[in-house]
């Protein structure tokens, strides 16, 4: 990135995720992945009784929430707690920063601003699903979620 972005959270468009249906959330890139060297900045809105990801921590990637509008349940390895606007919250690349957020209104959308450092862009990230036992990988032209069950032997394939 060259230049300094300035813009405005309603001029850019709302990208819309569903694809289960526990999980879904409209997404406006500010920074989006790949546009600046070590960081990506979005916001989220994510309707009544949603999450916009899985329960999950990364081994490189750290983030940071800061909640715009609206309340939720923050799922955290110490427990679950409640979140509502104007809570920053900071989750470290490591197990210990492992989270999911759930919008716990049954009106209205849970609105908060997601800035991520982003390793894959020059190297492998690694996330773990602790409940459902996945591992995801990115960057380097990888793109992949696994199973933590599928492993192989060290030299099967060699």
């Amino acid at each position: 990135m060259k230049e300094i972005i300035h813009t405005r959270i309603d001029e850019i468009p709302r990208q819309h995720d569903k694809q289960h249906e526990a999980y879904e959330h409209y997404k406006r890139s500010l920074v989006p992945f790949g546009m600046a060297k070590q960081c990506a900045v979005s916001v989220y809105e994510v309707p009544p009784g949603k999450s916009a990801v899985p329960y999950h921590y990364h081994i490189k990637n750290e983030e940071a929430f800061y909640i715009i509008s609206g309340e939720g349940i923050l799922k955290t390895p110490s427990g679950e707690r409640q979140v509502k606007a104007g809570d920053f919250l900071f989750f470290p690349a490591n197990e210990n920063g492992a989270h999911k957020l759930t919008n716990s209104s049954k009106t209205e959308l849970l609105i908060y601003l997601d800035f991520d450092t982003s390793n894959e862009i020059n190297d492998i990230e690694v996330a773990f699903y602790p409940d459902s036992g996945k591992i995801g990988v990115w960057g380097k032209g990888i793109n992949k979620i696994y199973k933590q069950s599928d492993s192989v032997a060290y030299y099967e394939g060699e």
